[in-house]
C-alpha cells in the first residue's frame, strides 16, 4: 500500500510540473505548489532552530524600504496580518505585499509565518464550535500553503477567564497545532499577553500549551504598559521585561527554550492620550531623541515639550542578555520603525547575542 501511495503521489507531482511547464515565466516565478499533509502522517514539532529573532511585519510597510541586512537580522519574520472575519473566514491583508516580504525574507534565509489577528469578538464565534474551528484552521493552512509560508503566529488579543474562551482558544491552538505539526511540517507561535497583572486574560493562557508542545514558542508582548492618567511611567523598562520572563518561566513553567521577550521600537507618551503621539524609535532618534537613552522631549499630535518613553540601545541589549539567560529569543514589532543604520536596535540585538548578518 505504502508503495503504491509514493507512485501516485510521484505521478501527481510528475503531472503538477507539466502544468508549470506550460506557464510563462513570470507565472512560473510566483507560484507555489506544496503538497497537503498526507493521512497517517506523524504529528510532531519541527526541529528548533536556536535562539529566535522575531520581527514583525506589517501590510502597510513597504519592503524596498527595509535593508536585505535587516532581514538577514531575523530568523523569523511574521507578516502582520492575515485576518479573521465576523463569519470565521480569514482575508490577507494586501497580499502583494506578502508575497514579496516573504520572498525577500527566504532570499536571506529568514522563515516566514503568517500572524493572525482580528476583533477578540470574531475569535470567540469561531472557536465556540468544532465546526468553527476546523473551518478556520483549513482556512489558516490554506493561505500557508498558498504563500510558502514556514508556520503561523496567532495573535489573538485576548481570549478571557470570564467568557469561556480561555477553554475555546486552548481547543483550536490544540486543533491549529495538529495541522501545523503534522509530518513536522510547520511552526505555530503566539503572542500572548505580556503577564504582569493578574486577572482574566493572564489566566486564560493554559500550560497545556507548553506541556502538550502545542505551541513551539511564545511572543511575550512586554510593552504598552501605560496609563493616560498617570505621568513619568516608561511603558516597558528593563523592570517589565525582568517582571514578564519570571512570570512566565519562573512562576507559570514555561519552558525558557519557548519563551521570546518582545521589545517594542517605538516610544509612547505617559499621562495624556495615545493619538497622535505615539512615535516610532526611527522618529525619536532622527529627531531630538538619543539612541543611547530612553526618553526624549518631543511635540506631536498636538502636544509640545512632552516626555516619550522609548528603548534606546543600552536598554535594548541589556534586554538581549536578559533574553539570553532567562528565554530563547527576542521579538520585534515592529521591523518598519526601527533604523536601518548603525543605530538599528536590532543590530544592538545581533551584536549582543553574537548572530551574524
Amino acid at each position: 500500500m505504502k508503495n503504491i501511495c509514493n507512485k501516485h503521489r510521484h505521478l501527481i507531482l510528475f503531472g503538477m510540473i507539466l502544468i508549470l511547464a506550460a506557464c510563462s515565466k513570470k507565472d512560473q516565478a510566483t507560484t507555489t505548489v506544496v503538497l497537503p499533509p498526507t493521512a497517517g502522517e506523524t504529528i510532531s514539532p519541527p526541529t528548533p532552530f536556536g535562539f529566535y529573532v522575531v520581527g514583525y511585519f506589517p501590510s502597510y510597510r513597504d519592503p524596498a524600504t527595509i535593508t536585505d541586512q535587516k532581514f538577514r537580522m531575523c530568523n523569523v519574520v511574521n507578516y502582520a496580518f492575515a485576518n479573521i472575519t465576523a463569519t470565521g473566514g480569514l482575508t490577507v491583508a494586501n497580499s502583494t505585499v506578502l508575497i514579496a516580504v516573504a520572498a525577500k525574507a527566504k532570499a536571506n534565509n529568514s522563515k516566514v509565518f503568517i500572524s493572525i489577528s482580528g476583533l477578540a469578538a470574531d475569535f470567540k464565534n469561531m472557536a465556540t464550535t468544532a465546526t468553527g474551528r476546523n473551518s478556520f484552521v483549513k482556512n489558516i493552512m490554506q493561505v500557508v500553503r498558498v504563500y510558502g509560508m514556514d508556520g503561523v503566529d496567532v495573535d489573538w488579543e485576548f481570549p478571557r477567564t470570564d467568557d469561556g474562551t480561555d477553554i475555546s482558544y486552548a481547543a483550536f491552538m490544540k486543533e491549529l497545532s495538529d495541522s501545523c505539526h503534522s509530518g513536522a511540517r510547520y511552526y505555530l507561535s503566539a503572542a500572548i499577553t505580556a503577564g504582569k497583572y493578574t486577572g482574566v486574560i493572564r489566566d486564560a493562557i493554559s500550560s497545556t500549551l507548553w506541556t502538550n508542545n502545542t505551541v513551539d514558542f511564545f511572543n511575550i508582548m512586554a510593552y504598552d504598559d501605560f496609563n493616560t492618567s498617570v505621568p513619568f511611567k516608561h511603558h516597558s523598562d528593563l523592570a517589565l521585561a525582568q517582571t514578564c520572563l519570571n512570570y512566565w518561566v519562573n512562576t507559570r513553567g514555561m519552558p525558557a527554550t519557548k519563551a521570546v521577550l518582545g521589545i517594542p521600537a517605538y516610544g509612547r507618551p505617559s499621562g495624556i492620550t495615545q493619538t497622535g503621539t505615539v512615535l516610532t524609535y526611527n522618529t525619536i532618534t532622527s529627531g531630538l531623541g538619543s539612541a543611547m537613552l530612553d526618553s526624549a522631549v518631543v511635540s506631536a499630535g498636538g502636544f509640545t515639550n512632552y516626555t516619550i518613553y522609548y528603548n534606546g540601545i543600552p536598554t535594548v541589549k541589556l534586554k538581549a542578555k536578559l533574553a539570553q539567560s532567562m528565554a530563547n529569543g527576542i521579538m520585534m514589532w515592529e521591523k518598519g520603525q526601527d533604523r536601518n543604520d548603525g543605530l538599528s536596535l536590532l543590530k544592538a540585538v545581533c551584536d549582543t547575542i553574537g548572530r551574524a548578518y
